[in-house]
């Protein structure tokens, strides 16, 4: 009977383990796995008549607070994670911090304003570049992605998605001060 009863207690401990590891990613892991399908899905949702070239350039911008325009560590990191995206599914992205001609402004990111984007976007070549917004609201992040062609400025593709204002997503939110 004792071991009945050890070989359900093993069996029950083991089967709780594997139940906590697959079914529920950790806030870090949905957090990118979040941002890699948005990508995805932007990526799948571009028009044939707009295909981009994978070898010709995208610029990422910092994707920014939509109530003031100032990006975050939210704001960075979110445009680190879906640059990355868009390097593993094979296309070309500028990386503008190695760059002594982008003026990227501290705690702001790489914010675009047209002046600007026109020189960058010449300098690279670039096709395109994805620019984004994001709001808190209601316990969640509401974010907007989109791949806005560079030569007549017409949104390629767009993308909403949502991420939980969990721990993670909060300290990188309101982890940063505002500048002027």
């Amino acid at each position: 009977m004792r071991h009945v009863l050890t070989a359900l207690a093993l069996t029950l401990f083991t089967g709780c383990a594997s139940l906590s590891g697959s079914t529920q990613p950790d806030g870090d892991d949905f957090f990118m796995q979040s941002n890699y399908r948005a990508v995805d899905q932007l990526l799948t949702h571009i028009p044939a008549s707009k295909a981009l070239n994978r070898q010709q350039p995208i610029v990422v911008a910092s994707l920014v607070n939509i109530d003031d325009l100032y990006s975050s560590r939210l704001g960075r990191t979110l445009s680190e994670q879906l640059a990355t995206r868009l390097t593993q599914s094979g296309y070309s992205v500028v990386e503008l911090k190695l760059r002594d001609s982008i003026f990227v402004k501290q705690l702001q990111g790489e914010l675009l304003l047209s002046r600007e984007l026109k020189d960058i976007t010449r300098t690279h070549k670039a096709q395109a570049v994805l620019v984004g917004t994001y709001s808190e609201a209601n316990g969640q992040v509401y974010l907007t992605i989109k791949l806005v062609g560079v030569a007549d400025n017409v949104v390629i593709s767009a993308q909403d998605y949502l991420l939980p204002l969990n721990s993670s997503v909060r300290s990188l939110l309101w982890g940063s001060a505002k500048q002027p």
